[in-house]
């Protein structure tokens, strides 16, 4: 995993999963499968890309609830002080922070520019990678 403040995922989310998956694996070679080691939300599935460091993402069923989107997630020490930070600096907390139930704690973020990212920190056991 990267470092603190570095990119440790990426997650796309769509109403059609299984284009996605066809896209992304037909541009890039990516596959993705279930997690279910580490996902709670059978709408959440692994990508796992070429790249050597091993940067997977999560492909996320939106089921239409929400606009499609493909977002970075940077690693930081504190979900709520990157959130303060991001908002001193003239950003905008879009949701969170909020825990899901394997203890990730996370948040969607805009920058000034209304570009959409997320932070995230592991559970205290450091098990999830997102």
């Amino acid at each position: 995993m990267p470092g603190i403040n570095g990119i440790a995922w990426f997650e796309i989310g769509t109403d059609d999963t299984a284009a996605a998956e066809r896209f992304y694996g037909d541009v890039f070679g990516w596959t993705v499968a279930h997690d279910d080691a580490k996902s709670t939300d059978p709408a959440y599935q692994i990508i796992t890309t070429g790249d050597a460091e091993g940067l997977r993402g999560g492909l996320f069923a939106t089921k239409g609830k929400m606009p499609s989107y493909a977002v970075f997630t940077v690693l930081v020490e504190d979900v709520e002080a990157a959130c303060r930070r991001v908002e001193e600096a003239g950003g905008r907390v879009q949701h969170g922070p909020v825990v899901n139930p394997v203890g990730v704690t996370f948040a969607h973020l805009l920058d000034p520019a209304g570009n959409h990212f997320k932070v995230f920190t592991p559970p205290s056991d450091g098990v999830s990678s997102r």
